[in-house]
This record gives structure tokens, C-alpha cells and sequence, in this order.
């Protein structure tokens, strides 16, 4: 079978808060229906939804590419500065898991970031991301990107 030449790698499901509406059984029969091989989970700040979007992936026949879209502190994530000019006070910053050692680095990040760097949001900073890196890939993200945001 011909597969589609486009696989989302960045989108919201209904686990990503205020953000996504999506379903994941009503995800995986549109992923079906126009080919697509895979699909991607990265809802903003949490993983919450990656078990079900797994399993259903897998009973679909779609393979689950599990993320996140994090939130990168301009400084130290323990460093509680208010946003300056009605900005986030945060990069977003897209990863996705490409193995188990990936899976079990997002997971660090991700419960450093609620325990450690909660300040609005749950964020990391870029010496977090430089210890737990192996196993993910990084992608720039939306608007709210470092890249992005610099080239504005």
C-alpha cells in the first residue's frame, strides 16, 4: 500500500490542556484514511495522554511517535522572573522520543520541570536539556520557539 508523503510531528491532542480537541481513536481513522503511516503526540508541558495514544496507535496499525512541546526557561528554570512585557517567560521547544532511553529522558525532563521549574508553566532550562538529551530529537517548535521568536 501507498503511504501519504506527510506525517504530523507536532500536534495536540485532547490530553494538551486548553490547546487540542483532538481524540486519539478519531486521530487514528483520519491517519488511516489519508495513509499515514505514523503520527506524533506533542501536547504542551505533559505526556498524560502517551499510553492510550500508544495503544491505540498500535491497534489502528499507525505507528505512535510520543513528545512533547516543553517549555525552555531564558535562564535557569529555578529562577521565578515575571515575564517581561506580557511574554511567556518560555521558549517552546517540540521533542520527540526516539527510543527508550528517549522515553525515560523525557520523563525526567518532564517531572523536573513540574517539581523543580513550575513557574506558570512546567519548564526545563538548556543545562537540564544538555543531561538528558540522548534518545530524543529536538524540532523548533511554533511561533513561541527560540528560533522563532529571534528571527521576529
Amino acid at each position: 500500500m501507498e503511504h501519504a508523503k506527510f506525517v504530523h510531528l507536532h500536534l495536540h491532542t485532547n490530553y494538551s490542556l486548553l490547546d487540542g480537541g483532538i481524540r486519539p481513536e478519531e486521530l487514528f481513522a483520519l491517519a488511516k484514511e489519508y495513509k499515514m503511516p505514523a503520527v506524533a503526540m506533542t501536547d504542551h508541558g505533559n505526556i498524560f495522554g502517551a499510553i492510550e495514544f500508544y495503544k491505540k496507535a498500535i491497534a489502528s496499525g499507525i505507528k505512535p511517535i510520543i513528545g512533547c512541546e516543553i517549555y525552555v526557561a531564558p535562564g535557569k528554570m529555578t529562577e521565578r522572573i515575571p515575564p517581561r512585557s506580557g511574554g511567556e517567560g518560555a521558549h517552546h521547544l517540540v521533542l520527540l522520543v526516539k527510543n527508550i532511553k528517549g522515553y525515560h529522558n523525557l520523563c525526567k525532563l518532564l517531572t523536573k520541570a513540574y517539581l523543580e521549574g513550575f513557574y506558570y508553566k512546567p519548564r526545563v532550562d538548556k543545562e537540564l536539556l544538555m543531561e538528558h538529551n540522548e534518545g530524543l530529537i529536538a524540532l523548533g517548535a511554533c511561533l513561541q520557539g527560540e528560533v522563532s521568536n529571534l528571527a521576529m
